[in-house]
């Protein structure tokens, strides 16, 4: 076979070799991605129900909470499925992308393989890595998506209406909901550099799901010791609920800037010590 006097096939190109588009395909075969996405987009179904069985019972206080404005319109019903997603079901479905990503390969023998076409290894780790956050974007929208359809359908085109009284049209509250998913997308981050570095020092995909997960649940254990004080500022995950703050008519940009530079530091961090490792790996599997 004809090659060139450094040893590299002719016509052979590192920038050519496995293609997002190849890699998608395969990654959206995978039943765990039909399972992923699919239980997102029954999630809201699963709430709608809940709320139609259980029915509307404000007597227990004289407050308004979330879940009993659940139900007075789309963008309020959508609101609610997020909050119920953001702290731990999407934290699950980032991590199981990412996580998956590269010690899956390595779990089925095939990752050795890859590297011998040969793929270089700072781009096999760049295409998994955007493959699984395209993913992971796509799972936020579905949610996303299916919980407005289905609460508009259900519930109308009523105002946005906040525990403190404070109101937005259907129109501007859907608009600041987008802004909202973008902030989540940002906070997910360091989710996605932890799992993505945990799948690099595995050869088991769910030691590098399950150990991101359990690092995040203990994150938000620590986040809930007031006794820290400023510390939690720290803590990666502190800000994931500063999407709230976009609900208000007047938007306090402090925390989602504070929690977007958070997020994306402890992903830059989290994703160049994979790199790092990926790169001298000895790769056995």
């Amino acid at each position: 076979m004809p090659s060139h006097p450094d040893g590299r096939a002719v016509g052979y190109r590192a920038t050519h070799t496995l293609p997002l588009r190849t890699e998608l395909k395969r990654q959206f075969k995978r039943r765990r991605t039909h399972l992923a996405l699919g239980f997102l987009a029954l999630l809201p179904v699963i709430l709608a129900i809940a709320f139609a069985i259980g029915g509307s019972d404000s007597s227990g206080s004289g407050g308004v909470d979330l879940i009993e404005l659940g139900t007075t319109g789309g963008v309020n019903f959508t609101v609610f499925c997020l909050f119920m997603s953001v702290g731990f079901l999407l934290i699950v479905v980032v991590a199981l992308f990412f996580g998956d990503s590269v010690a899956s390969e390595a779990s089925w023998s095939s990752l050795r393989y890859l590297l011998a076409i040969p793929v270089p290894r700072s781009r096999l780790l760049q295409q998994k890595a955007i493959v699984s956050a395209a993913l992971s974007a796509l799972a936020i929208l579905i949610l996303f998506g299916v919980a407005l359809t289905l609460g508009t359908a259900l519930y109308g085109t009523g105002p946005l209406v906040t525990p403190f009284g404070d109101s937005l049209g259907y129109g501007e509250a859907v608009g600041r909901l987008l802004v909202a998913l973008a902030f989540i997308a940002v906070n997910l981050t360091w989710v996605a550099g932890l799992a993505l570095l945990l799948s690099v020092l595995t050869d088991a995909p769910l030691g590098a799901v399950g150990g991101t997960v359990m690092v995040s649940i203990l994150v938000q254990i620590l986040d809930q010791i007031t006794a820290l004080g400023h510390w939690r500022d720290y803590l990666p995950g502190h800000f994931s609920f500063a999407w709230t703050r976009l609900l208000a008519p007047t938007v306090d940009w402090h925390d989602i800037v504070v929690g977007s530079f958070s997020a994306l530091a402890y992903a830059a961090v989290f994703g160049l010590l994979a790199w790092q490792r990926f790169a001298v790996k000895d790769i056995t599997s």
